[in-house]
């Protein structure tokens, strides 16, 4: 393929199960499509939720702009962490979080994959700064 041309099949995405955040968690799956979250400019990852987990009540410091691919994805905005008031966002869906946003989301009974576009850095921000990023779905 010509310089600066990316293209990569589903078998060929390598996910990585060993990321770390800036504020030390793990991650769910991830697959770096293009770019990188950590350094200035346009980035494109793929994130892979398992079934019953979610993240805890969190925002970003830029907009991001998600497309759902795979299972049904849950999302919820503001402080107060409940899955069962989350909106329910099928194949095909399409959420903005917009930079300084509250909320949280994840995966109920399916795997769920996500593709998330945003512009690095990415930064991250816990609203329960003991708490666990990750957690089930309860």
């Amino acid at each position: 393929m010509a310089a600066n041309f990316v293209s990569i099949t589903p078998e060929n995405m390598k996910w990585d199960l060993e990321w770390k955040a800036s504020w030390g968690a793990g991650s769910t799956p991830l697959a770096f499509l293009d770019g990188d979250p950590s350094t200035p400019g346009i980035y494109v990852v793929r994130v892979r939720y398992p079934p019953n987990v979610f993240t805890r009540p969190h925002w970003h410091g830029e907009d991001r702009h998600i497309v759902v691919l795979k299972g049904t994805w849950y999302m919820g905005t503001g402080d107060n962490f409940d899955p069962s008031k989350a909106a329910t966002l099928p194949v095909g869906s399409y959420a903005k979080h917009p930079a300084g946003g509250v909320h949280w989301d994840g995966a109920k009974d399916e795997e769920v994959v996500l593709q998330v576009v945003g512009i690095g850095p990415l930064t991250t921000e816990l609203v329960w700064k003991n708490g666990p990023f990750l957690g089930p779905a309860i």
